[in-house]
């Protein structure tokens, strides 16, 4: 199984998926460090980033899917994924049965707190808003609040997985 964990930039996917991938016993990968130089440029200046500067990233990132997939491995991936588009960019290829969709949601006030709190990241918190208006929400995935500790919210991750 595939699990992408998306949502706006502060609202735990690194914290969450890194956990979520060691209790699945599988790959953990942060799409955050496939971006270009140019684009972690851009948002540390504060400029949100167009559909034109993430289809690039959006492709490689879905080349890591195939690639997982056709290797017969499972994997986690921490990405925004904050359109339709860029979903179904993301997985184009697998078949549906392969991957889940993992929202991680949040308020702003409490997504802001934490990325008031980051240090040496390249986004710009004040990219906040750009996010959630950005942000499509998903028809077909698994909504999680992550305002709990952390194995509290992998545990409700994995009992959805497991009875789908």
């Amino acid at each position: 199984m595939i699990v992408v964990l998306m949502g706006v930039s502060g609202s735990g996917k690194t914290t969450i998926g890194t956990l979520l991938a060691e209790r699945m016993k599988t790959i953990f990968a942060d799409a955050d460090t496939y971006h270009s130089a140019a684009n972690k440029a851009k948002m540390a200046a504060g400029h949100p980033l167009t559909d034109q500067d993430r289809q690039p990233w959006l492709e490689t990132l879905n080349t890591l899917l195939l690639q997982w997939f056709e290797a017969g491995k499972g994997g986690v991936l921490a990405c925004s994924a904050l359109k339709d588009a860029y979903r179904k960019t993301l997985v184009r290829g697998l078949p549906s049965s392969a991957y889940a969709f993992v929202w991680l949601d949040g308020s702003k006030q409490m997504i802001a707190e934490r990325l008031a709190e980051r240090k040496n990241h390249y986004m710009n918190p004040d990219l906040l808003d750009s996010q959630f208006a950005t942000l499509e929400p998903p028809a077909d995935a698994l909504r999680i609040t992550n305002d709990r500790a952390p194995e509290v919210v992998i545990d409700e991750i994995m009992n959805h997985l497991e009875q789908a």
